[in-house]
């Protein structure tokens, strides 16, 4: 059965009615427009997933909705042209502003029905391997044997199969976006869009913006909210969202329903939430940081992820896959890990979790010579040696927190600019920030992604 919302946009009744009824035998939901400015309403009203677009029409053409609706050479959802008078110089125009297809009149359904088809399995795909470049070291099924993670994962398997809210808890760098995508990839919303917003990296200006959206001058700014309709919507942090946000957050959950920023109608949602902290949300209520009832409509189905240090057992398969992933994704050298080196590791209590193991062995894998890793080279990472080492990718525990997170930080987003030619927009794809955020973040860290460039080419 197929699933999705369709505009329809068309001056001539027959057609847009008969494609409104074949399109409906086919199971997507349809909504029907007879020109630009009835297109143009129906696009503010409801985001749809895919448009069909008739390029003569009384008001405006086609070319110029394409236009207002691009940014760049890319549109929000997959757009069909369709014409009787078309042109090789119309065709040329409609593929630059971004359209995926433009079939000629009168149309042939099968034809329709297979471009449809065809254009939305391409929108999925480039979403979800955007969501997967995002998260370049993490896997759909969490990673891990021991009897917890075989627990965590029933339960999650559980809660896929309902459409309530999920909150994870869990310490910092556990792997709860691993979870919530695993509960999102089996759940009835596996179709939709897994739409992640870092509730701490929304802009404190106006962190309504990116939740609910813009409407301005007549053109929308589709929000994470209204993205990710049909699907899942992931809040990663949302301890760290300011009561105003989690007030108009409240009542778009309670209502299914929401107003854009400067927006005069409602727009309709159906959309999971799962959230995520690395708080301790019930003290956040007990101060009056969080909003109690918030919390009641989050805290449905609880789910906790175990710090690495209570599932030892699984830091086999982790240093493993991490092993796999950087050689496959990145070129790196693999190295030996032996059974002394592995007992070492299974020792060490891992405060910053599956983050800090993935960066301990990308850090072995980057600065070894050596085929083999030994014990004394893991002991030096690990000990007092790491303190006072020189090596700009391992800060000094003599710092202050907010110092050492800094350097680290700097060393880190150094690397990486060096590894991707200084390329802002491939960091991050790779990192998972939002590139608007990584700009200030360079130039917080005073980063020059220029420099860096030049010299990665010298």
């Amino acid at each position: 059965m197929n699933t999705g919302h369709i505009l329809v946009v068309d001056d001539e009744p027959d057609i847009r009615n008969l494609l409104k009824e074949i399109l409906e035998d086919e199971g997507f939901e349809v909504t029907i427009a007879e020109n630009a400015g009835d297109a143009r309403e129906s696009r503010r009203h409801r985001r749809p997933d895919l448009i069909l677009l008739d390029i003569w029409m009384p008001d405006t053409d086609g070319i110029t909705l394409l236009k207002e609706w691009s940014v760049g050479t890319t549109l929000e959802v997959p757009v069909i042209i369709m014409s009787g008078h078309g042109t090789v110089e119309t065709a040329v125009e409609a593929t630059r502003l971004g359209a995926y297809d433009f079939i000629e009149k009168p149309l042939s359904i099968a034809k329709i029905l297979l471009t449809v088809q065809r254009a939305l399995e391409n929108a999925s795909l480039k979403s979800e391997n955007m969501g997967l470049r995002r998260q370049t070291q993490s896997d759909l099924k969490p990673i891990g044997s021991s009897a917890s993670m075989e627990e965590l994962r029933s339960n999650a398997l559980r809660i896929a199969g309902h459409k309530t809210s999920v909150f994870i808890s869990g310490e910092s760098g556990t792997g709860k976006e691993v979870i919530a995508r695993f509960i999102h990839a089996n759940s009835s919303l596996a179709h939709g869009k897994f739409v992640n917003v870092n509730v701490a990296g929304l802009a404190r200006e106006n962190p309504d913006t990116e939740l609910f959206g813009v409407e301005e001058e007549g053109k929308v700014l589709f929000g994470s909210l209204e993205l990710a309709n049909g699907g899942t919507l992931f809040l990663k942090d949302v301890a760290d969202m300011d009561l105003s946000t989690q007030a108009r957050l409240l009542s778009a959950l309670e209502n299914q329903a929401f107003l854009r920023i400067g927006g005069r109608e409602p727009v309709s949602i159906d959309v999971r939430i799962v959230a995520s902290t690395r708080k301790n949300l019930a003290d956040l209520v007990g101060s009056g940081d969080f909003r109690e009832d918030l919390f009641y409509h989050l805290n449905v189905l609880p789910l906790v992820v175990p710090p690495l240090r209570n599932r030892r057992d699984d830091i086999d398969d982790l240093i493993d896959h991490f092993t796999d992933s950087f050689e496959t994704q990145e070129g790196l050298r693999r190295r030996n890990f032996s059974g002394p080196v592995r007992s070492r590791l299974k020792d060490y209590d891992w405060p910053g979790n599956i983050r800090e193991l993935r960066n301990f062995v990308q850090r072995l894998l980057i600065l070894g010579t050596d085929e083999n890793i030994d014990v004394p080279e893991i002991n030096s990472m690990l000990g007092a040696n790491w303190e006072v080492t020189d090596d700009p990718l391992m800060p000094g525990f003599d710092l202050p927190l907010r110092e050492a997170r800094e350097q680290f930080e700097k060393a880190y987003l150094e690397y990486q600019l060096r590894s991707l030619d200084g390329s802002v927009s491939k960091v991050s794809e790779r990192v998972g920030i939002e590139r608007t955020h990584l700009y200030r973040k360079l130039r917080s860290l005073d980063i020059d992604p220029k420099r860096i460039k030049e010299t990665s080419k010298a």
